[in-house]
């Protein structure tokens, strides 16, 4: 029997501006993105900032989000991700914990949960009833230092004993995600794969959206 379709979780850029010019601009190029091809969420990630620019940035990029109907998510900021009407929130392991975050958002929004490599921590999580887990990182990436390393077993084994989605992140790029994608990843959590691609981030959501079909025809025979 098919699976659902492995989709595209896009993360804000490193770097990405806090003032008005600099969002509205990043704004314009995100909504070239999503226009591209499917994309499930984007999560907005600003290391460092504060609560007002996390909030703007909030304010300028849901709006082309929603219009292509794409849940926006807050990165550790349960609290801002309520004030600021998003759809939901993406905790690790030192934001408070999913009971304070779902607490905080309320029932109906999207908590999901870093999980590393741990396959304790994400049944932990999947118990209290997030959204989905997220584990990585599966390749080098050169945005943060990863706390852990995880292998595509890790994929096989949740696809095949647990109902709660699973995210894929780490230094995913359209060349390397096609095993992620076989292996049972729900989503693909892309950072510098899409923002950095030579060709630009449009054409990064389409070469990844190509190889996602290829990956998952290829599952679908190899599971018939």
């Amino acid at each position: 029997m098919s699976r659902e379709r492995c989709r595209l979780y896009l993360i804000t850029p490193p770097g990405l501006g806090h003032d008005r010019a600099a969002l509205d601009a990043f704004a314009i190029q995100l909504a070239g993105a999503l226009a591209a091809g499917d994309v499930a969420c984007v999560q907005l990630r600003l290391k460092g900032a504060d609560d007002a620019a996390v909030l703007r940035a909030a304010e300028a990029l849901m709006p082309p989000c929603h219009r292509r109907e794409v849940a926006v998510l807050v990165n550790d900021r349960a609290d801002l991700a309520a004030r600021a009407g998003a759809d939901g929130v993406h905790i690790g392991a030192e934001d408070g914990g999913y009971a304070r975050a779902r607490a905080l958002v309320g029932e109906g929004r999207i908590v999901g949960v870093s999980c590393y490599d741990s396959r304790h921590l994400a049944l932990e999580a999947a118990e209290a009833g997030a959204d989905y887990v997220a584990f990585g990182a599966f390749f080098p990436t050169a945005t943060k230092q990863p706390p852990a390393q995880a292998g595509l077993d890790l994929l096989r084994w949740w696809q095949e004993m647990i109902t709660v989605p699973c995210v894929a992140i780490g230094g995913i790029t359209a060349d390397n995600c096609a095993p992620l994608v076989e292996a049972g990843a729900d989503f693909l959590a892309v950072i510098s794969g899409v923002w950095d691609y030579p060709d630009g981030p449009a054409a990064a959501v389409r070469a990844f959206n190509a190889e996602i079909d290829r990956a998952m025809a290829r599952a679908d025979i190899d599971s018939a």
